[in-house]
């Protein structure tokens, strides 16, 4: 099994445990699942196209920073301008939570991305609940006929949708009503870069549809080469998170692309 497989399996007991202590019914309860979401679409077009991730954690990277708050971090992530903020929820693999989301909703004005796997309807309400605006399929988890249905209820949520591809083959996951394409320029399966490949895969995408560029920019260049071959939004998390102060390279990083 690769990581994905495991991360996918436990994801599904994960769901299982989470439906035993709270139904349907009872997330449409939630204070945050009656607001009106912000559109990361919108967000990505009007300012520095950067989707800045809070993330302590990874499966490939183990430990990147678990000394900083989500409250500090993401504050200073709106204040410098990023087009939305990216949440891990996955708790065993990238030690996230839902309090993560919950403890800044308010605190910020631009969009949210519940970055997790989404395998099960059941997860688009909890993403609702607890004040999301976006959700991430992903496309190596799931079928094309799963990611209509889900993108299908994600907006009859009010939630927008990231499809997240890494491969050829998975662009026929990709379909007129995706809102927006990220190119994970890391195999998820053995968690290797390659920037040229996801440049090669967006010059496949319809003309149309706004693509990010995911994961595997670690420095000004990798950033730049990639705006520079059309991508209009950029997902970036252990850049910023691998410094003491993510706060000061967020800040930084914005100085040197402006």
């Amino acid at each position: 099994m690769t990581i994905l497989d495991t991360i996918i399996e436990r994801k599904k007991e994960e769901i299982k445990i989470s439906q035993s202590k709270a139904s349907v019914e009872e997330l449409k309860d939630s204070g945050f699942f009656g607001r009106k979401n912000l559109s990361l679409k919108e967000s990505i077009k009007n300012k520095s196209g950067i989707i800045a991730e809070f993330k302590r954690q990874s499966p490939s990277k183990g430990i990147i920073n678990d000394n900083v708050s989500p409250s500090e971090v993401v504050s200073a992530y709106q204040t410098f301008g990023a087009s939305g903020i990216s949440i891990l929820t996955d708790k065993d693999f990238f030690g996230g939570s839902f309090d993560d989301i919950l403890n800044v909703r308010e605190q910020i004005n631009i969009p949210i991305l519940r970055k997790d796997f989404m395998i099960d309807e059941y997860q688009f309400y909890e993403a609702k609940s607890i004040g999301a605006d976006v959700v991430l399929l992903i496309a190596s988890c799931l079928s094309p006929t799963q990611v209509k249905e889900f993108t299908a209820l994600s907006h009859e949520l009010g939630l927008e949708v990231l499809l997240e591809i890494h491969t050829e083959e998975e662009l026929k996951h990709c379909h007129s009503e995706i809102d927006l394409v990220g190119i994970n320029n890391r195999n998820l399966k053995d968690f290797t870069v390659d920037l040229q490949h996801s440049v090669q895969l967006k010059n496949q995408l319809p003309e149309n549809v706004l693509s990010i560029a995911e994961s595997g920019i670690y420095n000004l260049e990798d950033f730049r080469y990639l705006k520079e071959q059309g991508f209009d939004g950029f997902l970036m998390g252990e850049y910023f998170m691998k410094n003491k102060n993510p706060r000061n390279a967020f800040s930084d990083f914005i100085k040197n692309i402006t």
